[in-house]
């Protein structure tokens, strides 16, 4: 026997990492990381829509087991809960310190509401518009994007700019409330209404629905504005244009559902009032809570770009529906157009945020 064969064999070597060991492994925890942040985002933006739903059945069935006119529910209430989830979504960043996305879900789900829902419905049926109140409300839309534009153009949003919008919204409501009470009888919005707001729902019920909503919408807020936030970190995006987009887009799928059901049922005057209360809203309450949680500076894009688009888009809709012969109507055509110049602006936001 050779002297020194029965020593033990040596331990393997371990092996050196390398650097594609090393990316490969950053590249593992990147892509779990995102996955974990996407579901953070569609469980968010699922419990959102849930929640919207069922707020806003418990806030109509409250105010009418109140006594409330269907119109008035209709023209303040529910325009009020359709924009419950910006208007947590806004509350959540602004405390987490993230009022980006809380402006930028503001000025993108307007936008989203008129070119992508309104869009959308359009082509599925040509919208008609045979109702007064509702042309005045649109008036009111349009003057309330002016007041919002007015107040960026400094490029800072501050505790009193927040307490004016506020303010406008108190002013608003009063005025919705005296417009539905002098709207004629035969306005088609009224019974619009009357046929879609809950009936029979008692008062218990509904306040169950109504807080359950509101809770439900909470969570969901404060997953998608987690999850969101940290997509942005991770693709080095900035949380405007994550607002203006992602969170847009998921907040405004409630609207999409409602004015689609509308829509269908030939309740034309819903279909197109639930966008125009909802953008009223988005626009004093949502902007108007942030600025007044975290006052910020206001991003060069959305002065250059954004704010002027939902302007454009504001105005745009209010030529289509304005009655020039006695037939306020827009058309697949118009719809289509609306659509296409909604994804074009989308398309135009990625593609510079690549």
């Amino acid at each position: 026997m050779i002297a020194g064969s029965n020593r033990p064999a040596p331990p393997p070597r371990k092996k050196a990492h390398g650097p594609t060991e090393i990316f490969r492994k950053d590249e593992s925890m990147l892509g779990s990381s995102l996955l974990g942040y996407s579901l953070e985002v569609i469980a968010g933006l699922l419990l959102l829509i849930w929640g919207a739903d069922r707020f806003v059945h418990g806030a109509a069935a409250t105010a009418r087991n109140l006594g409330v006119a269907p119109l008035l529910i209709g023209l303040t209430i529910v325009a009020f809960a359709t924009s419950a989830p910006e208007i947590l979504v806004s509350i959540v960043a602004a405390l987490r310190g993230e009022p980006g996305i809380a402006f930028g879900n503001a000025i993108g789900s307007n936008i989203a509401n008129i070119g992508l829902v309104l869009g959308a419905v359009a082509l599925v049926s040509p919208i008609e518009l045979r109702s007064a109140t509702l042309r005045r409300e649109m008036s009111a839309l349009l003057a309330v994007s002016l007041l919002v534009v007015s107040l960026f153009l400094d490029t800072y949003l501050s505790v009193v700019d927040g307490a004016v919008m506020l303010a406008g919204l108190i002013i608003v409501m009063i005025w919705l409330t005296k417009l539905g009470i002098r709207s004629a009888a035969s306005d088609p919005l009224r019974s619009d209404y009357e046929a879609e707001i809950p009936k029979h729902v008692k008062m218990p019920m509904a306040i169950f629905w109504l807080l359950l909503g509101l809770a439900t919408l909470l969570v969901g807020a404060d997953l998608l504005v987690d999850g969101a936030s940290e997509i942005a970190k991770m693709f080095g995006v900035s949380e405007v244009v994550i607002g203006i987009s992602l969170v847009a887009i998921g907040t405004s799928l409630p609207e999409l559902a409602v004015s689609l059901v509308s829509a269908l049922k030939k309740e034309f005057g819903l279909a197109i009032g639930n966008i125009v209360g909802s953008n009223i809203f988005n626009l004093l309450a949502v902007i108007g809570v942030a600025a007044t949680i975290a006052p910020t500076a206001i991003s060069p894009s959305v002065l250059s770009l954004h704010i002027f688009v939902m302007v454009a888009f504001t105005l745009v809709l209010f030529a289509m529906t304005y009655d020039y012969d006695d037939k306020g109507r827009m058309s697949r055509l118009e719809g289509g157009a609306l659509l296409f110049a909604y994804m074009a602006y989308m398309g135009y936001v990625f593609l510079g945020n690549t």
